[in-house]
């Protein structure tokens, strides 16, 4: 009987990336979701250090951890600004670094980066956080091509608005009721639909699909 394979899956205690480890549970991967307790991800020192102390000898790697610090580019703070790209840029650049040898050593492997549909779109406030999803993008889109040849397919996902509690923290009821409103199918996404997602970019169905942004919307961005 062939070993379940490993996967990592950062900010796996809550949100989306909670729903995604359950998914890989169910799936019967063995799931290994460091707490935040365990790594903070707005530090870099202390990520790089964890992984020298913890090498990623996992088949696939999922980068959820994130943080949405709400301000205008007026207010915007040096320190909020570093925060939020070290937490959702920078550190999936070392986690990337961090996995990439054991699944090229395999000659398969899977990454699937948790972006935003801020990453494509934009709102007032969400200057910082929109940046650095971006970026995340970006960095998705090279590492599909540098790791190609190893078996390595790298993809973005790019939620709208999910029923989450930083969703409904970051947005009023009567804000929520408008974004709603404005969804054409009429409802915020439910967690286990982008995990449904992810699953399968990471699953032995995907074959093909390397370096894409996937927007999972409700159809939101189209208008």
């Amino acid at each position: 009987m062939n070993k379940p394979r490993k996967v990592c899956i950062t900010g796996g205690s809550r949100g989306i990336g909670k729903a995604i480890a359950h998914q890989f549970r169910v799936d019967g991967y063995e799931v290994w979701a460091p707490t935040r307790q365990e790594l903070d991800f707005g530090e870099p020192d202390q990520v790089r250090a964890f992984l020298t102390a913890h090498p990623l000898d996992v088949d696939i790697l999922i980068h959820s951890a994130g943080i949405n610090i709400l301000s205008s580019l007026e207010e915007m703070t040096l320190d909020n600004w570093r925060q939020m790209i070290d937490t959702n840029l920078s550190s999936a650049m070392l986690l990337i670094q961090g996995a990439v040898p054991h699944m090229a050593m395999g000659g398969w492997g899977r990454i699937v980066t948790i972006s935003s549909i801020y990453s494509i779109l934009t709102r007032a406030g969400r200057g910082a956080y929109g940046a650095s999803k971006a970026g995340l993008n970006s960095l998705t889109r090279t590492a599909a091509l540098e790791y190609a040849d190893r078996g390595i397919l790298v993809n973005a996902v790019c939620p709208g608005f999910v029923d989450t509690d930083l969703t409904r923290q970051n947005n009023t009821p009567n804000r929520i009721c408008e974004i709603t409103a404005s969804i054409p199918l009429g409802r915020l996404a439910i967690e286990s639909e982008i995990a449904e997602v992810v699953s399968f970019l990471c699953s032995d169905r995907n074959t093909y699909m390397t370096g894409q942004t996937l927007v999972v919307d409700g159809g939101f961005s189209l208008q």
